[in-house]
């Protein structure tokens, strides 16, 4: 199938990291940025805005608290979906696939590249759960430096999750509304890819 320009390419990792680096230098804040749904235990969808860390050779990884509703989610389904979009270079890349932990050296070596405070912030946060006020997070901030001192390891309820996909969508705006769409499509990840064009 004819595909040039933006859309170019044998691998859809590559694709996305080339656009990811584009806009990297257009967006105000966070290009980074995606939008994850998940499916709660009754099958009521969820969405939420988190930051994509690296987009891998076989997947898509991004952290957070195992035990946040969407740790909890990612968990009971295994399944997710997340859209990259970004407003200055008028395009988008849908994926959806199976998920699964990134833990291990690759998590370690994350958490230690965050911030002092974002580290302590991540063992004080009962991500998700109610909180009677913003004092008590920042006691329990104070506390956790106290305990935990300048060098925190990452905590056991904290990590990655890497989405597989079996999906990529690669979208781009097109005149009078009739955009450029691509989809790639395997039956399982790592599987052989499909690759179709799609109306807009």
């Amino acid at each position: 199938m004819q595909r040039d320009g933006i859309f170019a390419g044998d691998n859809p990792f590559e694709i996305a990291r080339t656009w990811l680096a584009e806009a990297e230098s257009s967006e105000l804040n966070d290009p980074n940025a995606v939008a994850l749904a998940t499916v709660d235990a009754s099958g009521l969808p969820n969405v939420r805005m988190v930051l994509l860390k690296e987009i891998a050779e076989d997947g898509f990884i991004f952290y957070t608290n195992y035990t946040s509703a969407k740790g909890r989610e990612l968990a009971e389904n295994g399944q997710a979906a997340m859209v990259l979009h970004w407003k200055s270079l008028r395009r988008q890349i849908r994926i959806r696939g199976p998920v699964e932990r990134e833990e291990g050296d690759k998590a370690d070596a994350y958490y230690a590249s965050r911030s002092l405070k974002s580290r302590l912030g991540a063992w004080a946060s009962d991500q998700s759960k109610p909180l009677d006020s913003r004092a008590t997070l920042m006691a329990k901030v104070a506390k956790i430096t106290a305990q935990k001192g300048p060098n925190p390891p990452r905590p056991p309820f904290w990590g990655g999750f890497r989405i597989a996909p079996v999906e990529i969508e690669f979208w781009a705006d097109g005149a009078f509304r009739l955009h450029d769409r691509f989809v790639w499509r395997t039956e399982t990840p790592g599987g052989t890819w499909k690759i179709r064009r799609l109306n807009p």
